[in-house]
Formats: structure tokens, sequence, C-alpha cells
């Protein structure tokens, strides 16, 4: 399937895509292998930002449901998601990657706070920017951050990073015949509650024109493929 190009993208990874085959926590060798296709896209010329998960550390909703007032776990889940930034800005670096590290929940030893046209200049000067800690706000997703951070920064595109090669009628793990959408639109996922992001996220890239690229980010070199228009993916569009 081809896709047109998008420049500037902002790459949603869950936290469980720095677990490997781990059950919990960090990968190094996950994390290496992730960031060298970053700074692969990087040298073909893609100007890259990043919102990364918190679930292979802490997750807020399994946390609140486990009795944690909901608030306070989804500042804990956001705490996880600047460990997985952190881990991410050492393994770009240690490749010669030149990154920052901008948490929407001010932290100064270990990170910028999040400024918007500092990020964009970051951007501009082709360093890869990392957005740790959510929104900020307790009650909303990263995919929901990753929604906000793409129109704040002028995104062309949100590229989803999951374990699964698009966008199925149902659950493809547990369904043999479900079927793969190439494309789909932003109402159709709100409809039939495809799963590709939370609600709001979906809303807020659809109020923005901004497309959803969903692929399998664990396949060794697919985010280049799919980044050039090519690779097994779905996007999702007005």
């Amino acid at each position: 399937m081809s896709r047109p190009r998008f420049n500037r993208i902002l790459l949603k990874l869950s936290g469980e895509a720095l677990m490997g085959d781990g059950q919990f926590g960090i990968d190094p060798d996950t994390v290496a292998r992730l960031a060298g296709e970053i700074k692969v896209a990087r040298e073909n010329g893609f100007e890259l930002c990043l919102v990364v998960g918190g679930g292979n550390i802490f997750r807020g909703l399994a946390g609140a449901a486990k009795g944690f007032d909901r608030a306070s776990a989804d500042y804990m889940g956001m705490l996880a998601t600047v460990m997985n930034a952190l881990a991410l800005q050492n393994s770009l670096e240690k490749i010669g990657v030149d990154t920052r590290v901008q948490s929407a929940i001010p932290m100064a030893t270990v990170s910028e706070p999040y400024i918007r046209r500092r990020a964009i200049r970051h951007m501009e000067k082709g360093r890869v920017v990392i957005f740790a800690a959510g929104t900020g706000n307790p009650f909303f997703t990263t995919d929901t951050a990753a929604a906000l951070r793409a129109a704040e920064m002028g995104c062309d595109a949100l590229f989803k990073g999951t374990s699964v090669d698009g966008i199925y009628d149902a659950d493809p793990k547990k369904v043999a015949d479900a079927r793969r959408y190439d494309t789909v639109t932003f109402n159709q996922v709100l409809a039939d509650n495809l799963k590709v992001m939370d609600a709001s996220a979906v809303a807020l890239c659809r109020d923005n024109n901004i497309p959803i690229v969903v692929f399998n980010i664990r396949e060794q070199g697919n985010l280049a493929r799919v980044l050039g228009g090519e690779g097994m993916a779905t996007i999702v569009q007005n």
C-alpha cells in the first residue's frame, strides 16, 4: 500500500514496546533496536518527536482498579514515562542522535520542562524530542498526550507503533478471520469503537486533520518501511 510522505512525525510508543520479550520493565537490547530505527528515520530526513507510555512499569488505570486514588495512580504512571524517555534518550545519544527529553511535570535535574517553541526549535535543528509525563494531568492517557503534542508541533502525522500490523474489525489475536483495514475514517473508528487510541485522542487528531498511521513496531526495520510509504499499516484520516 502506497501512502503519502509525511515529513514531521510524532511517533507514539507504548511502554510495552520497550519490554522486548519480558513481562515487565525495560529491555536494553529492545531499546537499542528502537533507537537504531529512529536514527535511520532521522538520516532519511524526517523530523521526529516521540511520546512514550509507561505501561511496562506502572499503568494508572490498573493501579486505580486495585485501590489507588486515580489521580495519584495517573501521576505514578507519568513518572514511569519519564524513566522510559530517559532510557530512549540514553540509547539514542550512544549512537550519535542528539536528543532532548521534555517533561510535562517539571523535573529540572533530569529533563527540560515542556516548552512548545523550544521543542519546535530542537526539531528544526535536527534533534529528536521525547515528550514525557503525558499531558501533566491525571485522567488523560499518553495517547491523548501524543495527539496533543502532534497538534502543537505541527506534525504531518501521528505514527502509532503497536504489536499488530494495523487496525482490524476484531482482535486478530483472538479472531482468525478478522479483517484488516488499509484506510479508515476517524468517524468510523469512533463509531465502531475500533480501539486504535482513546476517543479523545482520535477526536483531537480528526479535528486537527492529523492522520494516524498504525503499524507493527516490533518488526525490525518496519518503521523505515512505513515512513517510506511501504510496509503493512493502516492510516486513519478524514
